[in-house]
Formats: structure tokens, C-alpha cells, sequence
């Protein structure tokens, strides 16, 4: 048996909306571990929306920030971020536009205040009015507890990347020209942040960048790789690797690049990809 090094999208691949794990994904990977193979996590989150929950199922280590970080067996052999004066001109133009955004760092996620508000608003619409207003003060959620709230200090010099939620009054294609200098502006995997939601990265950053980079450090070859994601920030991943596998809930753009669709996540998607080539 050939050993493969399988990279793992986050969002609608491994996790639900709500921050679930389907069993046979779980046992999924274990059992591709215990096989043998390799496997990372290869995501668009940064460091701290990796929880633990998702950290304990097993892995060999994280490709985060949509390439823009890497940890081998808890070393961060790569990182690219966000220059000073980039990060400047993406705050001025956020808070003078009224958006709701946040920074990515390793070392923490920092949003402005509208941001807070907005989300729990989103997370809360579905519930009928007359109860709407109670959960919304009560609600919780492990997204909410990792962000630094504040419209001050945001300046900050240890950015990945950052995102920001849809913005009705702001077409998307403007948003994209605005930062095309100095940022590749891509649209966001949350459903919840809508479908003009976005994400400002390090141009040349992405995760066939780093699928790479891993590759040489690990003295391993793309011949051995298998990538499966959802999202169009998936693209690079699965036409890098030697078997790229979508969702069977992807992007029908990733699905057009992909050797194979799999099941939805929720239909044991994982689980079913990973015994479609036998890797358990």
C-alpha cells in the first residue's frame, strides 16, 4: 500500500454550521491513520478557530489561513502576512464603509463591533419573534468566544488574513477593486456570512502553495496526495493533488475539477470518499 498524505478542507467538509462532526467522519480518519496515511487539516481558518474538538479527532498537522500558515507536529515551519500599511488600508475601509470584519492572527481573531452584532443577528433570524429577542442576549457560540471585540486597535502587525461579511450597500466586484494592489479578494465558505461575504488574502497565498511547500519538507511527492473540500478556495488544492475529491454539497465549480464526488457531508460524505480509495 502506497502511504498518501491526505489534506482536509474545515468548513462543509469535516464540520457542520454547527460545529459537528459526523461519527463516520471521525472514524474515518482514524482509521486512514491508523492505515498509515497522513492527514491534514487544510482550511481557511486560522490558528484560533482550530478548537480543540476539531484538533482531538487526529491529525498530522494544519495547513490554516488558506495557505498562509503551516504546523508540522506542532511546529509552524511557514507563514505569510499581512504587511502594516495593508492592514491599515483594510480597516480605514471597512469601518469608513460600515462593514462588519475581522483579523486573523495566530495569536488571536479581532472583529469590530458591528461585527458582533451582526452575527448573532444572522445566527438568530430563523427563530420566531416573539422568542428572537431572549436569544438573542443568551446566545452563545465557540466563533463568538474567540474574537477580541473592539474598533479600537486594529492596527495590528500579525495578520493572516482577514473577512468580512456581506455588505449590501457594496457590490462585491467594488470590494475587489479596491484592494487589487494589494490583496486577492475571494469570496467567503460561510453561508452565514452571506454570498457576497469575503476573504482578503496575501496575493500568491493559497493552499496549493503551501500543499507544496509541506510536500518538499516532508520529502514527500504529489504522486502520494489527496485533497477534498467544498469551496472554490478548495480550487487549488484539488487540482494540485494527485486525487482531488468535492463534496457532494461543493461548489458546482469545484465539483468540475475534482476526480470525484463524494456524499454530502451530513450523508457521511468523508467516510464514504475515504473507502471509495481505500484508505482504511
Amino acid at each position: 500500500m502506497t502511504k498518501k498524505i491526505v489534506f482536509i478542507d474545515v468548513d462543509g467538509t469535516l464540520v457542520t454550521m454547527n460545529e459537528e462532526i459526523p461519527l463516520s467522519a471521525q472514524k474515518a480518519i482514524k482509521a486512514a491513520r491508523a492505515n498509515g496515511h497522513i492527514l491534514y487539516l487544510c482550511t481557511g481558518r486560522s490558528k484560533p478557530e482550530i478548537y480543540d474538538s476539531i484538533l482531538e479527532v487526529g491529525f498530522d498537522g494544519v495547513i490554516g489561513a488558506g495557505g498562509g500558515y503551516i504546523e508540522s507536529q506542532g511546529e509552524v515551519i511557514y507563514q505569510r502576512q499581512v504587511t502594516a500599511e495593508n492592514v491599515r488600508q483594510m480597516v480605514d475601509y471597512f469601518m469608513t464603509n460600515n462593514f462588519s470584519f475581522y483579523l486573523e492572527s495566530n495569536g488571536g481573531l479581532y472583529g469590530n463591533l458591528k461585527l458582533r452584532e451582526d452575527i448573532i443577528e444572522k445566527f438568530t433570524q430563523a427563530i420566531p419573534a416573539e422568542q428572537r429577542e431572549a436569544a438573542k442576549e443568551n446566545f452563545q457560540h465557540p466563533f463568538l468566544d474567540k474574537i477580541h471585540f473592539s474598533d479600537d486597535n486594529l492596527y495590528r502587525t500579525d495578520v493572516n488574513k482577514a473577512c468580512f461579511l456581506e455588505n449590501p450597500a457594496v457590490a462585491f466586484p467594488d470590494i475587489v477593486a479596491e484592494f487589487k494592489d494589494a490583496f486577492e479578494v475571494i469570496h467567503c465558505t460561510v453561508p452565514a456570512f452571506g454570498d457576497d461575504s469575503g476573504e482578503l488574502m496575501v496575493p500568491g497565498v493559497h493552499k496549493g502553495v503551501a500543499i507544496e511547500f509541506l510536500l518538499d519538507h516532508l520529502g514527500m511527492d504529489v504522486s502520494q496526495t489527496v485533497g477534498i473540500g467544498d469551496g472554490m478556495n478548495d480550487k487549488e488544492m484539488l487540482e494540485l493533488c494527485q486525487i482531488g475529491i468535492a463534496m457532494g454539497n461543493a461548489k458546482e465549480g469545484l465539483k468540475a475539477v475534482a476526480d470525484y464526488v463524494t456524499t454530502d457531508l451530513e450523508d457521511d460524505g468523508l467516510y464514504n470518499a475515504f473507502k471509495h480509495y481505500n484508505l482504511f
